[in-house]
């Protein structure tokens, strides 16, 4: 059983070109899929994913509700999809809209610091940060690129200081191109990291050395689809020095017991 906890979808009418601008903004990945919440449950299936963590990012503030609207219904129309809203740092109205989504079900929110070209630790967002921990819900920050200075592990470090209580996911082991960075930051500290988009990158022994410096136990998981293909990501994962039991970890288990915690 496999939870997959970072993959995005997009409507139909603009999943192709949503898709292109990913492929654009990244340069050296290849977009597999397009993105289509059909095309991730077939690409999932291949491998036995049984759960996925949906969302998508808004690039303007007057996007939020719209894009929340389109996660809440596609995970009713498909079971197998946990919802992660998006919020956007000019969004005034996040308290309220936090109350709606979540009694609509959504149980995170995701945010792409990169895109939406905000620091991540910047006062304005202390609010947001909040919120999120008085409703028991975690924070999926798309962690470091070492072209901006947004999402890094230092300034994610500097968020999880200022609220203890955030349940906090640092996407790509920490910190996408800046994984020393997580070495240093983050590594050992209450927060939990996934796999996606970077073990095609970073190398097997870097990767490994990772995973036992931070602890398996807070290991997620993610495909970054429509970036990649989940039987390739399972590929790249079983290269991992991991035994039975640890992998069962991160592919499953802790996922398992976060998406408990959060009530999803």
């Amino acid at each position: 059983m496999i939870i997959d906890f970072h993959a995005h979808i997009y409507p139909e009418k603009i999943a192709e070109k949503a898709t292109a601008a990913v492929g654009t903004f990244y340069g050296d990945a290849p977009m597999a899929w397009h993105g289509r919440a059909q095309e991730l449950i077939e690409s999932g299936s291949r491998i036995g994913v049984e759960k996925y963590i949906v969302h998508s990012v808004a690039t303007k503030a007057e996007q939020v509700e719209s894009i929340n609207n389109f996660i809440i219904s596609a995970c009713e129309k498909f079971p197998q999809f946990v919802g992660f809203a998006t919020m956007h740092q000019d969004y005034q109205n996040y308290e309220a809209e936090l109350d709606r989504v979540y009694a609509a079900g959504l149980r995170g929110v995701k945010l792409h610091p990169d895109f939406q070209k905000f620091q991540c630790d910047m006062p304005e967002m202390d609010g947001l940060y909040s919120k999120c921990a008085a409703l028991n819900i975690p924070v999926l920050f798309h962690a470091g690129d070492c072209r901006y200075d947004f999402s890094g592990p230092k300034r994610i470090a500097h968020v999880m200081e200022k609220h203890p209580d955030l349940i906090v996911i640092a996407a790509h082991f920490g910190g996408y191109t800046e994984w020393d960075n997580a070495m240093e930051y983050l590594v050992g500290k209450n927060v939990y990291f996934d796999t996606s988009s970077t073990l095609w990158k970073l190398p097997v022994e870097k990767a490994n050395k990772m995973l036992k410096a931070h602890g398996i136990e807070k290991f997620l998981f993610g495909s970054d689809f429509p970036m990649w293909d989940h039987e390739d990501e399972m590929t790249r994962f079983n290269q991992l020095d991991l035994n039975e039991e640890e992998r069962q970890s991160v592919l499953y288990d802790n996922g398992a017991a976060l998406l408990k915690r959060i009530g999803a």
